[in-house]
């Protein structure tokens, strides 16, 4: 197809969607990375900065102790199904209320946030989780349409970071950049280790330990022209392919490495952030993801999706004290995040949000708790309208929202949803999200109402 007879923008994504509604786009037989890239590079245009920060929790996150209603009613529920595992007493926060004054609390690790959640900028989504189709217990019990591999941990985290239960080879915070053109060296970061969620079709993720540089080894010598030789070396080296792929892609990664260098080195003389971050290994990454962010907010407008991760929420046993301990992390470095947010004046143009591949049963397996579905989700920002959607489920074993007995949440929104409705605050239209969340269409609305 000649270049001058590429489709306009629309059209491709309705196209894209089409194929999507038939699962091709995931196999790799929808439109090629080609088609995508010369009618999107030429078509986007953003004329702000914004970012996505997704926290990926992985283990599978017991978020029925993260939020708990405590109304009379619900509280005993809870009480009942959880078991030894229930929060009693100072183990739940000061009370919040949702939208309509229903009172729920938070883990007593989460004390920080359960202070941000007064300004009005933390939202927390309920029961969200993998979905192809709304289900209710009847259907998924027979076998109606719910996602493969329920459970496994590798399937499950795959299918949160790329949006969808088909095979796919690209994540949704890749695909929602992929809509934007953004495709220079910080658009997709992770600050952890490589993450689907990152790659888009055009879109490449790249890997920043908090606190590097990127620096080359023996490029720092007496004197300096001697020093800019070996580096003009090193360029023409990474230009020299032969016509072979797998070199010719070796070299552009390399390419790619030495300009992210060259930004980040070129950028280090900006005086430090005042806030302090806590020295765990979440405080770390998020204080480079404000780094990062203050780099490329300066560069002009621009889009940027970072990638976080805590380990540790698999909690099969000694779940009290493990889970105090995580969520803690989480808190305080959340709330030092906010912070530096408005102290880069970034406050309402960056995002941050949870993921985790499941929940975990309601059933106590004694000193613990093991793999479910559903699972609750928080959202942080300037641009959050603060407050907690969706639906608590009924806790009762073997009841409408247990997928079997031992309370195992069918979600009530789906991955897909809750990414939409991210991706729609980003700047990306109903098209386009159709496009980056294939199975969207099947559920009533693609706007959970978290985001401004």
């Amino acid at each position: 197809m000649a270049h001058t007879h590429v489709p306009q923008r629309r059209n491709f994504l309705k196209l894209s969607a089409r194929l999507a509604a038939l699962g091709l786009t995931g196999l790799g037989l929808g439109p090629s990375r080609k088609f995508f890239t010369a009618d999107v590079s030429a078509a986007a245009h953003v004329s702000d900065y914004k970012a996505l920060v997704c926290l990926y929790l992985f283990g599978g996150n017991d978020s029925n102790n993260m939020i708990v209603p405590v109304d009379t009613a619900r509280y005993a529920a809870y009480q009942s199904t959880r078991g030894g595992l229930a929060l009693t007493g100072s183990k739940l926060l000061s009370p919040i209320p949702d939208a309509a004054g229903s009172p729920y609390a938070l883990h007593y690790g989460l004390a920080e946030l359960n202070q941000l959640y007064s300004t009005g900028h933390l939202a927390f989504v309920l029961n969200v989780g993998q979905l192809n189709r709304p289900l209710t217990r009847d259907q998924y019990l027979q076998g109606v349409s719910a996602p493969s591999n329920l459970f496994s941990h590798s399937d499950q985290t795959t299918q949160a970071q790329t949006g969808t239960s088909l095979p796919s080879a690209s994540g949704w915070g890749g695909r929602l950049l992929d809509l934007f053109g953004a495709t220079d060296t910080l658009a997709a970061v992770s600050v952890s280790s490589p993450a689907l969620f990152l790659q888009g079709v055009d879109v490449r993720g790249n890997v920043i330990p908090p606190g590097a540089n990127l620096s080359l080894s023996g490029m720092s010598f007496w004197p300096p022209q001697a020093a800019d030789a070996r580096r003009q070396a090193v360029n023409a080296m990474v230009l020299l392919d032969g016509g072979n792929p797998v070199r010719e892609a070796a070299n552009q990664s390399f390419a790619d490495g030495l300009q992210l260098a060259d930004t980040l080195q070129s950028n280090g003389s900006l005086p430090p952030l005042s806030v302090s971050f806590p020295g765990t290994s979440i405080g770390n990454q998020l204080k480079e993801v404000a780094r990062l962010m203050r780099v490329r907010s300066q560069m002009g407008p621009g889009r940027q999706v970072f990638f976080c991760s805590m380990g540790g929420f698999d909690t099969h046993s000694s779940q009290d004290w493990t889970h105090w301990n995580l969520l803690q992390q989480l808190s305080q470095g959340l709330a030092a995040f906010a912070t530096a947010t408005q102290e880069l004046g970034l406050a309402q143009q960056v995002t941050a949000f949870t993921q985790s591949e499941f929940n975990r049963t309601m059933q106590s397996n004694g000193s613990g708790s093991d793999h479910a579905w559903g699972s609750h989700q928080l959202v942080l920002g300037g641009a959050v309208r603060g407050g907690i959607y969706g639906q608590m489920p009924t806790f009762a074993f073997a009841g409408p929202s247990d997928a079997n007995n031992r309370g195992v949440w069918i979600p009530t929104i789906s991955s897909a949803q809750f990414g939409a409705t991210l991706g729609r605050w980003f700047g990306a239209s109903p098209g386009e999200l159709g496009w980056a969340f294939p199975n969207l269409t099947q559920f009533p609305t693609a706007n959970v109402g978290f985001m401004l």
